[in-house]
């Protein structure tokens, strides 16, 4: 009993689907997707010539494609930052006097302890910080 081209194919997309699961590399999808583009050759009666050409196009095509898109996504920033992360970076008023070992600020319409991120700096009463980080319950200013 002889096995058609196609079913060779289409074990290995199976083959390196496994490994796309166990390592999360996405590489191993789009080589198993060529594979599948090449069974899909065999079905047709195409040669070998031909479904090794279509398994390398169609598997070099969707790196060259997909991995740059998944790059952009995987290291933009967050587009929504909640609780402390959506603090940092915004401007505060100072109610009490700010310095390296405290002071009070308002932040985002609440009274906020905070300190100085340089301890030669001094805040007055009135006027505008910026929060540069949150260590715990205090905002770091400067």
């Amino acid at each position: 009993m002889e096995i058609d081209a196609w079913v060779w194919w289409l074990i290995g997309a199976v083959g390196l689907g496994i490994p796309l699961v166990l390592t999360a590399m996405p590489e191993f999808g789009m080589f198993s997707a060529g594979a599948v583009a090449g069974a899909v050759v065999a079905a047709l009666g195409g040669g070998v010539v031909a479904q090794v050409l279509v398994f390398a196009v169609v598997s070099v095509a969707l790196i060259a494609v997909v991995r740059p898109i998944a790059n952009r996504h995987r290291t933009g920033a967050p587009r929504f930052s909640s609780g402390v992360d959506a603090l940092k970076g915004r401007q505060a008023i100072v109610v009490e006097r700010v310095h390296a070992n405290g002071g009070r600020i308002k932040l985002a319409g609440e009274i906020w302890s905070a300190r100085t991120l340089d301890s030669e700096m001094t805040f007055e009463e009135g006027q505008q910080v910026d929060v540069v980080e949150i260590d715990g319950a205090t905002a770091v200013v400067m």
